[in-house]
């Protein structure tokens, strides 16, 4: 993707504005995670409060979690080296970093690393992670409009600073994988497989 268009959307996401991006898995809808007003909004789309909303965090490599989440042992460490970038989902034990954003006791974040050159080149020109959620509800069936960018932009077009055509999406979710008890249990299992 062209660094010059990285660069715009990266303006607009500091500027508290929403983007409809590729992940390895479905569509997703996102912001910029330190802009209070951004996040206000992807609350506000997604019909719940900040504080109650169950947001991800998009980084763009392991190095950057450590600001938003505790020290993961060594066998979890190990995991999350071995799946990502990857279409999982793990949630993890939130740093007090995570309740200031949320104003919330958030006591736990799901991560994702998705393996998309696109997203992950954003991410780091953001310098900051995204926070992110699904273009679809856990309910809804995904139909075309989560997948096929055309029909996505025919939907969303006026209600996204940026919809980014990352080619035709996937279906399937990303697999959830919960380590906050210290051992990994999966609770969704989605595109992703993982031994455990």
């Amino acid at each position: 993707m062209d660094q010059r268009l990285i660069t715009q959307i990266v303006e607009s996401l500091r500027k508290g504005e929403l983007i409809i991006f590729p992940t390895d898995t479905v569509y997703a809808v996102g912001c910029d995670v330190t802009n209070k007003k951004a996040l206000a909004a992807l609350a506000k789309w997604k019909g719940v409060k900040v504080q109650k909303a169950n947001f991800s965090i998009i980084c763009s490599d392991i190095s950057q979690l450590s600001e938003y989440v505790k020290q993961v042992d060594r066998g979890i460490f190990r995991l999350l080296k071995q799946s990502l970038p990857g279409p999982f989902t793990f949630i993890l034990q939130a740093t007090n970093e995570v309740s200031k954003l949320f104003d919330s006791s958030k006591k736990e974040i799901g991560i994702r690393i998705p393996d998309n050159k696109i997203t992950l080149a954003i991410v780091e020109v953001l310098g900051n992670p995204m926070a992110t959620t699904s273009l679809h509800d856990e309910e809804d069936e995904i139909a075309d409009y989560f997948v096929d960018p055309s029909v996505i932009y025919e939907r969303f077009d006026d209600e996204f600073a940026f919809i980014i055509d990352g080619g035709l999406g996937h279906l399937e979710a990303s697999t959830i994988v919960d380590c906050t008890s210290g051992t990994a249990e999966i609770v969704r299992q989605g595109i992703g497989h993982i031994d455990l």
